[in-house]
């Protein structure tokens, strides 16, 4: 993740101002991104006795800007521990502890996140699905990936775009360059190897005017071969620039193809040395650049962007949408043939620290991003993919265990399933039988596994393709209605057609109450399973709708048991009940619960209740306090 922030040409980390005299040196190297450095220096504070919270602090960022997830954790544990933590240290140290296989404590950590900060996106992803993790470790791997070890050095490399046989990448194997204190290896260059066969061997730096001194990083072409984008520190005509808090930003730069060679080296108007622009990438047509930055106006740490490429010029640059962009760095774009988008995201849930994502061309957008999967992602960072969906086949860089230096580029090939189906779903009125424009439509598996997502078009139609011989769920959601899905029974190579019917949202509330089928829960656990979440996305919808709606959440238990066991469990489920509801973006002032236990039981059957009975007992109730 941001140990990659320098490295890969991502952005630069805010400066702080030094705590006291003592940590003064170490906070020089610190703001400098010389984290092996400071992390010595501050290590040189501790065995001094001088190391207070701020030290353990910056010791864990040091180790985790470095890859070094077992000190990082060491260091974040002691953190955590104190008061006042900030959330981002909690996100922090539940990725180091997923880098580090900790599931378990992922989930706990997590858990604190998100009542931390109900209303991040990140928060919300994970209370949408906490088994979400586990789950993809134990899908079916849908790409294989492949060192390309004819490339691969004992130094970082990364990217790896194949523009006919040539094929660009990103490598600090350059020893004749000044190393950076980062991590201290030298300056990045581009290279330029070949296809030979199924290989990519024969790298050499790339001749022309674009390699300079300091970093060189992300490459895109043309079609016509005729202009190189790229990125590079704030560097041009020998001048070094730096921003006000004295950090050098990575910038977006073209070279033209002349006389042939790279010849020229030209900035993009839309540069500052206030900010970075990097990774570039091109549309199938060539007319939109898209780029990652940390810009002022977006909505984390980098976000994902695009701009028009006229005749004289470029336009404005646009965000990607929140669908896209969260509160982590979305980095690393690339657009296929086909128009669907390829990234790196460390904010979307995901396997390790970067992940990659696919979101699938919808008009003139992208749906939602669906996970690569653990064939292509791992518990490290995954990043830079480049995929050419007629062949099947693409690249993509890690730092996973197994590689020849800090960072390889691999190779990775689809894993077709046995087989698939083909889905066509229609979404209709329940009552006036119409079809229903702009539902999302969400494919799973039955492990709950979300695979892809639809937009239903105007004839209310969505398709998907899916693996066949396997049960599928696919769920409608769609503001102003209840929330409704359709079993896929197993089938067999082929199309079907299934229609699901949204009911207007108003059918559930009854009186005081808003009406929901069963909320179920594990046994003994008070966790919101998938089935819960998505009666409790139904309260949600309707909350939404009506704005002023206040709402109690009160849960009971059957009448077998100890009652203080009970009570404390039907609270336990009552309150992750409003979690799970206020992490779907309801302001917590509106809904409240409270566990009641065996004390008001439905049916007062005594020692005399059949299952039926029970069963009425177990129960959430939703009741309206204000309108």
């Amino acid at each position: 993740m941001k140990k990659l922030i320098t490295l890969l040409l991502l952005f630069a980390v805010t400066i702080g101002s030094a705590q006291n005299k003592d940590t003064k040196k170490a906070d020089e190297l610190y703001d400098r991104l010389a984290y092996t450095d400071a992390a010595a220096a501050y290590q040189k504070l501790l065995k001094q006795g001088k190391a207070g919270r701020y030290v353990f602090e910056r010791l864990a960022n040091s180790y985790y800007f470095i890859n070094d997830n077992k000190k990082a954790e060491t260091y974040y544990k002691r953190v955590v521990k104190g008061r006042k933590v900030k959330p981002e240290v909690v996100y922090n140290y539940a990725q180091v502890l997923k880098a580090n296989g900790k599931l378990s404590d992922y989930n706990t950590w997590m858990d604190k996140f998100a009542n931390m900060a109900s209303n991040d996106s990140r928060a919300k992803e994970y209370m949408a699905n906490p088994n979400e993790v586990s789950q993809m470790k134990d899908a079916f791997a849908l790409f294989e990936a492949k060192n390309l070890e004819d490339i691969n050095t004992d130094a970082s490399e990364f990217g790896g775009l194949l523009i006919g046989k040539d094929f660009y990448f990103s490598s600090a194997r350059n020893d004749a360059r000044k190393k950076y204190h980062w991590d201290e290896q030298p300056f990045l260059d581009i290279y330029k190897a070949k296809q030979v066969g199924n290989t990519i061997k024969n790298a050499n730096l790339l001749a022309g005017d674009v390699n300079s001194k300091y970093h060189e990083g992300g490459v895109a072409v043309t079609t016509d071969g005729k202009r190189m984008y790229f990125d590079r520190n704030d560097y041009l005509n020998g001048k070094f620039d730096k921003s006000a808090e004295g950090i050098n930003q990575i910038n977006l730069y073209y070279t033209e193809w002349v006389d042939g060679a790279w010849k020229g080296v030209f900035s993009l108007p839309f540069n500052s040395s206030e900010y970075s622009t990097g990774h570039p990438a091109l549309s199938p047509d060539g007319n939109t650049l898209y780029f990652s930055s940390d810009m002022p106006g977006g909505n984390g740490e980098s976000d994902l962007y695009k701009v028009a490429i006229t005749g004289d010029g470029f336009g404005t640059p646009e965000r990607l949408s929140n669908d896209i962009n969260t509160e982590g760095k979305e980095v690393f774009p690339y657009v296929a043939s086909n128009g669907d988008l390829y990234f790196s995201s460390n904010g979307l849930v995901g396997l390790g620290g970067l992940d990659g994502f696919k979101a699938e061309a919808n008009g003139s957008g992208f749906g939602m991003p669906i996970n690569l999967g653990n064939g292509a992602n791992s518990e490290a960072d995954d990043f830079a993919f480049i995929y050419n969906p007629e062949t099947e086949t693409g690249f993509m860089s890690s730092n996973r265990k197994g590689g020849k230096g800090m960072h390889d580029i691999y190779g990775i090939t689809a894993v077709e399933p046995p087989c698939d189906v083909n889905m066509d779903i229609m979404v209709i009125n329940e009552y006036t039988k119409e079809p229903v424009f702009g539902a999302r439509l969400d494919l799973y598996d039955n492990a709950d596994n979300r695979l892809s997502s639809k937009t239903a078009g105007a004839n209310g139609h969505g398709t998907f393709d899916a693996e066949c011989e396997k049960e599928h769920i696919v769920q409608a959601v769609l503001a102003g209605f209840e929330t409704n899905a359709v079993t896929v029974e197993a089938s067999p190579n082929g199309k079907l057609t299934r229609t699901i019917a949204l009911r207007p949202i108003e059918a559930i509330i009854v009186d005081d109450k808003v009406n929901l089928n069963p909320i179920l829960f594990d046994y003994n656990k008070s966790d919101i399973i998938p089935q819960a979440a998505f009666e409790l996305d139904r309260l949600v919808g309707i909350m939404k709708k009506y704005p002023n709606m206040i709402i109690s959440v009160e849960s009971h238990t059957d009448t077998r048991g100890k009652a203080d066991y009970n009570r404390k469990l039907s609270d336990a489920r009552a309150q992750s009940t409003v979690q799970y509801v206020i992490s779907q973006g309801i302001d917590a002032s509106r809904i409240s619960g409270q566990g009641f236990g065996l004390d008001r039981p439905a049916i007062d059957c005594g020692s005399n209740c059949s299952d039926e009975d029970h069963q009425t007992n177990r129960r959430s109730e939703f009741i309206i306090v204000n309108r």
